[in-house]
């Protein structure tokens, strides 16, 4: 079941960097989706990508949210920190785990970090001292 997850997801990233649904386009992306190697980590568990796919759903009202926030109360106060990331992730949910922080207007990944951790930069209000 995580092979189809895997397959599924390297799909709808060929479509987004695409954006084309024609016919030899389908063909190429599932060539290139299926000779892309593969990860012989622990395998993820379906629960884990649940969760992810979940995440996703609940990250796109989150991110207009955060937009309108933005636009109507500045926020002029920026912190970088380092968030671990979830223990035995395989490199598919790393890939979802930094989409979904990157997708919201308030935080973006700078940088990975093989030790386990997501270097993360955030905007945000100044909290009156």
């Amino acid at each position: 079941m995580i092979r189809y997850l895997d397959l599924i997801l390297r799909l709808a990233i060929w479509f987004l960097l695409t954006a084309d649904g024609s016919l030899a386009n389908i063909i190429i992306g599932v060539g290139i989706a299926l000779l892309l190697p593969r990860s012989y980590t622990a395998p993820g568990a379906l629960k884990d990508w649940l969760r992810a796919l979940w995440g996703i759903v609940v990250a796109i009202p989150k991110a207009y949210i955060e937009a309108v926030e933005i636009i109507f109360r500045p926020h002029n106060h920026e912190d970088v920190t380092m968030e671990r990331v979830k223990p035995q992730r395989t490199p598919g949910l790393i890939f979802l785990d930094i989409f979904l922080i990157t997708f919201t207007p308030k935080t973006i990944v700078l940088k990975y970090h093989e030790q386990g951790w997501y270097e993360v930069h955030r905007v945000r209000r100044r909290q009156p001292r």
